[in-house]
């Protein structure tokens, strides 16, 4: 469900920053030369003659390839190396080869993931789907450092007990997407899903001698290339300077590349846009220690209007942790994109076919006004994250709010309730006879002792579940006042709500 656009404003639209790469062109003909011209060039695979017995063709996309898809998704945003990647990576990513391992690593700098951590999830999810085995580390060891890319400062230190307190929430957080993606949104097609693995950086890192790091994995490592990258430029010519811990934050998660790939078989590393020069960082230690040719594949990063990219630095996280952020958040939160953005979102941000992509914007040009597209993302996305209990609890706090459902009032349970009034005072109040409107409201402290107490119930401003009353003698009645649960839910004005929950019924 989604609110009435004449009710709730939509805030500001975000928009993925970094689109990808223009393609290199062919000096003879112009084309697009190189993998994603490549990629880009090739045309669906033609439908199969089919008699009228046989099943429908496969979905636009289907057989052409994980990177193809992905990249008609939008999703891959740049293959690293690129050559390489167009000579082997296209061949071992084809069905039917051995499974590849690919990982991402996450930094537990907070203790829960956000929704900028969703496109990187997702990437470790379409490989995962195409066969392939994932890894998701969180970065116990580096999170004590802080990834100084795009950053204009140093972040603070995290101290080891804290870092490990936020590693066990960013394993429990993706856990759950995991385990969602499995038993809600994975259908199987005839095909296996790869294996997946949550490990963390401190098993490693922690245990490293620092004089055996620097005389094996620091000797590999250029000087000249990690003072060449742009982040590091930026900061050493900034006032404040940069810290030998951040200088060699690109250094251990290099190494977390080569554990990986001499441990697990590793051979592709995944991150955001602004990853590009740790994951270049990891790809010259493997192949100098081992003589292995590896990849990199970056995904776009998802920002703000303003450019800021989403998450706890910039203040504007929406969080994967129904503690932080309700599945009703999180489901309003995609529900109000704008229509410039939701086919991109729809193909970023779930599994949905893309030709069932096509088919949702084409009836949204006919009815606009029934937001289809946006309560499709909202609902794959919360799902995602959520679970079907989760998606479900955010239909009826929608209801709830936005249509003044009595009957999803009556649904909701204390936590749904403490989730979608969240600021909301609450009160414990026992019924006595003849119990009316005024005495509620002044036992709830909503409304000021007096002649304009009552008024304010008199002219309209006061209405229990949904309904206004305007006459404050009304007494209470079961079933009406106070829902089959107990509870009442009594609004004073246009946003101040109360909720009150009755003893002793």
């Amino acid at each position: 469900q989604a609110p009435p656009r004449q009710r709730e404003p939509r805030p500001a639209p975000i928009t993925p920053r970094g689109k990808m790469a223009a393609p290199v062109l062919c000096r003879r003909c112009g084309r697009a030369a190189g993998l994603w011209g490549a990629l880009r060039r090739a045309p669906p695979p033609p439908p199969p003659r089919r008699r009228a017995h046989e099943q429908p063709r496969r979905a636009r996309g289907a057989g052409r390839g994980l990177l193809a898809e992905q990249c008609e998704r939008g999703l891959f945003q740049e293959v690293f190396p690129a050559q390489s990647a167009e000579e082997q990576l296209l061949g071992l990513l084809e069905p039917g080869r051995p499974p590849l391992t690919a990982y991402c690593g996450f930094d537990p700098t907070a203790d829960s993931l956000h929704v900028g951590h969703l496109l990187p999830v997702m990437a470790l999810l379409h490989f995962q789907r195409a066969g392939h085995n994932v890894i998701a580390v969180v970065g116990g060891a580096t999170a004590r450092l802080g990834d100084p890319s795009g950053r204009a400062r140093a972040r603070e230190p995290v101290p080891a007990e804290r870092a490990r307190a936020q590693a066990r929430g960013l394993r429990a957080g993706l856990g759950r997407l995991f385990e969602n993606h499995r038993e809600l949104l994975w259908a199987g097609g005839g095909g296996k899903l790869g294996r997946a693995e949550l490990l963390d950086n401190a098993a490693w890192l922690g245990r490293q001698p620092l004089l055996e790091f620097l005389g094996g994995a620091g000797g590999r490592l250029r000087m000249g290339t990690l003072l060449s990258r742009q982040s590091c430029q930026a900061r050493l010519q900034s006032p404040e300077g940069m810290s030998l811990a951040e200088f060699l934050y690109p250094a251990l998660q290099a190494y977390d590349f080569l554990h990986l790939h001499q441990h697990h078989g590793c051979r592709i590393q995944l991150g955001g846009a602004d990853q590009m020069g740790n994951i270049m960082s990891g790809y010259e230690l493997v192949t100098k220690m081992t003589g292995t040719d590896v990849f990199g594949i970056t995904v776009p990063l998802i920002t703000s209007t303003t450019g800021d990219k989403l998450g706890k630095t910039a203040g504007n996280a929406v969080w994967l942790n129904r503690e932080k952020t309700s599945p009703f958040e999180l489901y309003q939160f995609f529900v109000r994109q704008q229509d410039n953005v939701v086919e991109k979102y729809l193909k970023l941000f779930t599994f949905l076919p893309l030709e069932e992509i096509d088919h949702i914007m084409e009836m949204h040009a006919k009815e606009p006004e029934k937001w289809g597209p946006q309560k499709r993302l909202a609902a794959e996305v919360t799902k995602l994250v959520h679970g079907r209990e989760g998606l479900e609890s955010a239909k009826r706090c929608t209801k709830a709010l936005y249509y003044s459902s009595v009957e999803a009032l009556e649904a909701m349970s204390d936590q749904e309730l403490q989730e979608l009034f969240r600021q909301a005072p609450s009160a414990e109040l026992i019924l006595e006879p003849g119990m009316n409107v005024l005495d509620l409201c002044r036992k709830a402290n909503a409304i000021p002792d007096g002649a304009s107490g009552y008024q304010k119930i008199a002219v309209g401003g006061v209405s229990i579940n949904g309904i206004r009353v305007t006459d404050p003698e009304t007494v209470l009645i079961l079933g009406q006042h106070i829902l089959k649960n107990g509870v009442s839910l009594l609004r004073v004005g246009k946003k101040n709500y109360y909720i009150i929950k009755w003893l002793q019924l």
